[in-house]
């Protein structure tokens, strides 16, 4: 996986985060290096934790599946990226508070790093993946993109939160597509 896709790939999962981290700027009267260091933590370490253990739990089952792991990797992508395309375009209301507590930030945190969960799987069916490098990645990608977030939310409000989800969600699609692409052969990068 080359550092494109890998940035690529952060940059898409970590659009929950800052979607999310936008409406908790809105909701937040005034925004303090806490406030942007709180979500960047909490949301940047669990999309570092979650595709990890996503990661180890593939790994016990690619020998399993090898012969037809460039489906799931698709599969996996697609899924996710068209439910954040979906959500982008839903009326539904997310109702976000200005809390900051261990209990909001930790639910917000899982819910946002559910998505990296299942690319973990995807990169232990894909060759080459340092799980190391890929974890720091979109971790420190999702730590930066969230304080941007929070800082947006807190000066523009929802402008920006449909038009992010739906640039994550197209990126990890058109990954997803790629890396099926590439397998059958339709396409060599």
């Amino acid at each position: 996986m080359s550092l494109i896709e890998l940035f690529l790939i952060a940059v898409g999962l970590s659009m929950d985060a800052f979607a999310v981290s936008v409406c908790k700027g809105l909701a937040t009267r005034k925004i303090s290096a806490k406030h942007l260091f709180l979500v960047g933590i909490w949301f940047g370490g669990f999309q570092a934790l979650m595709p990890a253990i996503g990661y180890f739990l593939g790994s016990s089952f690619e020998n399993y599946i090898t012969s037809f792991d460039h489906w799931v990797a698709f599969v996996l992508l697609a899924f996710i990226g068209g439910n954040m395309i979906r959500e982008a375009f839903s009326k539904d209301e997310d109702s976000v508070d200005d809390s900051f507590s261990i209990k909001t930030m930790f639910i917000m945190a899982v819910a946002t790093s559910i998505d990296a969960l299942a690319v973990g799987i995807t990169f232990a069916l894909l060759p080459g993946v340092n799980i190391l490098a890929a974890v720091l990645f979109i971790g420190c990608i999702t730590f930066i993109l969230s304080g941007i977030g929070l800082k947006i939310g807190n000066l523009f409000g929802l402008k920006y939160k449909a038009k992010a989800e739906f640039a994550g969600g197209l990126i990890l699609v058109l990954i997803g597509l790629k890396i099926l692409l590439e397998h059958l052969g339709v396409i060599g990068f």
